[in-house]
């Protein structure tokens, strides 16, 4: 099936997509670090890469360059709202792949109500029927936002939710605060330890716990910080390319280091080659 042609399956035969997941071959697990592609940006509103604000906006473009990430060797798999791993699954190009699905889209970028992350995507129920691998959800620890107090509860109740069908809870942590009115990340070692803690301790068992966290300096002391496996993520496109990979590489010898889930950096690189960027963060990788 071609892009051009999703609507018009999606229109008359909607069963499409759950016939696609079960024919679906499932991922083998593991061989060693992974590489993950991540899309879930675009159902929290979060539409921008590099200076064009509505990269993420253009669907066929986004699912376009998805593809070409998906054919490079390397490539393990990727993290996506519904929409897009029905799509993906549609396309026929998530055999053989690990597929994780976001759960926790509601803090829409940008709004009052950010920290407030509620669950309006995925279950875990929902994972586990479409043989997926895994769940993601995303944490901001704002001390000074009580909305925090119900994004820490549902994480938790999901992480348990995936533990009891042994599925990945892949938990991304940040501590953050609000810089005039916008929600900001704070990305220091000590934060991210912080962060990194709360994390771990989220659910009835971390037995299928992964994390997900940003480089950052004094990287050492934040894996330090827990035993749980991790992955490394992406985040903003860099106007520095080569910088980033540097980074990402560093930090892939810490131990508990499992590999990189990356999104934009790779999906919107800023030499536009998408198969290039994709290519470099393998090597990194290996």
């Amino acid at each position: 099936m071609r892009v051009d042609e999703l609507s018009a399956v999606r229109a008359a035969r909607p069963e499409a997509v759950a016939e696609a997941a079960e024919r679906r071959v499932p991922w083998k697990g593991a061989q060693g670090r992974l590489l993950i592609i991540a899309a879930d940006h675009p159902a929290r509103g979060a539409l921008a890469a590099g200076g064009d604000r509505l990269a993420m906006a253009d669907r066929h473009d986004l699912l376009e360059r998805m593809c070409a990430a998906l054919e490079r060797p390397g490539v393990d798999g990727v993290l996506g709202t519904p929409d897009v791993i029905e799509d993906l699954l549609l396309l026929g190009v998530l055999d053989g792949r690990m597929a994780l699905g976001s759960m926790n889209r509601g803090g829409l970028a940008g709004s009052a109500f950010e920290v407030d992350d509620r669950f309006t995507a995925y279950t875990a129920d929902a994972i586990a029927k479409a043989s997926l691998d895994g769940g993601k959800m995303l944490l901001r620890v704002d001390d000074d936002d009580p909305a925090t107090a119900a994004t820490l509860e549902g994480c938790a109740h999901a992480v348990s939710a995936l533990a009891a069908h042994r599925l990945t809870a892949l938990v991304e942590p940040f501590i953050a605060r609000r810089v005039d009115g916008r929600l900001r990340n704070v990305l220091t070692a000590e934060a991210m330890c912080r962060a990194v803690s709360i994390a771990s301790g989220l659910g009835a068992t971390s037995a299928y716990t992964w994390l997900k966290v940003p480089v950052v300096p004094d990287m050492e002391r934040v894996m330090a910080a827990t035993t749980l496996p991790t992955l490394l993520l992406g985040g903003e496109v860099p106007d520095d390319l080569d910088a980033t990979l540097a980074g990402w590489r560093a930090s892939m010898a810490l131990p508990g280091v499992r590999g990189l889930i990356v999104g934009r950096t790779l999906l919107y690189p800023p030499h536009g080659d998408v198969r290039a960027a994709v290519d470099a963060a393998a090597e990194v990788v290996r």
